[in-house]
């Protein structure tokens, strides 16, 4: 808290024809010296700055600790994690038998959309995995009546 509370008081030497020293002060010093000849730049820099100061010196701070190594912050507090063991992943049933599913709970006839959604899986996966079935002759190709959305239509279902 101390370095804001310097860099604004070195802001305000703008007052006094010194522009820029909160930039020095803080490591910029291309664009310090800039602000000192400039006056700022001409004034609207300075203002700028005005609201820029608390994030450059937080960015000041990291660069220093990060050179020295000194990532550890005591000002902030300390946040332990426990490790948790890995969660084991379910098998999930194959994308056929998922979709063979979805078609038998909806009295077998089932659109790409919807087996997209009931599976999870890529449009394009759930259009392909239907077609295989129906060039097999496990399903039949047809379009509703009232939408003209494709359907697989699973007879044995």
């Amino acid at each position: 808290m101390e370095r804001k509370q310097t860099s604004y008081l070195l802001w305000l030497t703008i007052f006094l024809g010194f522009g820029g020293l909160h930039r020095l002060y803080n490591g910029k010093i291309a664009t310090g010296v800039l602000w000192f000849f400039t006056w700022g730049l001409f004034g609207v820099g300075q203002m700028v700055d005005l609201l820029l100061i608390p994030d450059m010196v937080d960015e000041h701070e990291l660069r220093r600790r990060m050179k020295y190594g000194l990532l550890y912050d005591p000002s902030q507090p300390v946040v332990t994690r426990t490790l948790e063991p890995p969660q084991l992943a379910t098998p999930q049933a194959p994308l056929r038998i998922q979709l063979l599913k979805a078609a038998q709970a909806r009295g077998g006839k089932l659109s790409v959309t919807q087996g997209v959604v009931d599976t999870g899986a890529d449009f394009a996966e759930v259009e392909a995995e239907l077609t295989a079935m129906a060039k097999k002759g496990y399903a039949g190709i047809q379009n509703d009546p009232n939408t003209g959305v494709v359907l697989y239509d699973f007879h044995e279902l």
